[in-house]
């Protein structure tokens, strides 16, 4: 069985950016928000709003994607989130 991925992108309270993956954004920012489950870095930070998301057709892509946006420099993160665009198509 095949599921869909995601990266996401949410922003913490105090304006910072916290990048992962999920099959299920809805339950990830619950989680993120409401729960032991989410990261550690998110703890201290709620709460926190979905900023972005693009879904991956597999785990490997997303992973990948994750690690480009993670290299990009915070002006670069807020402009594809500005964008809302697949702009890591062709990282993938």
């Amino acid at each position: 069985m095949t599921s869909q991925w995601f990266l996401y992108v949410l922003r913490c309270a105090d304006g910072t950016l916290y990048t992962g993956i999920t099959t299920d954004i809805t339950r990830r920012l619950h989680e993120h928000n409401h729960s032991a489950r989410g990261a550690k870095y998110t703890a201290s930070r709620r709460p926190v709003e979905l900023a972005g998301a693009w879904a991956k057709a597999s785990r490997a892509q997303a992973s990948s994607a994750e690690w480009h946006f993670k290299k990009l420099t915070r002006p670069q993160k807020l402009a594809h989130l500005a964008e809302q665009g697949d702009y890591l198509s062709d990282a993938t």
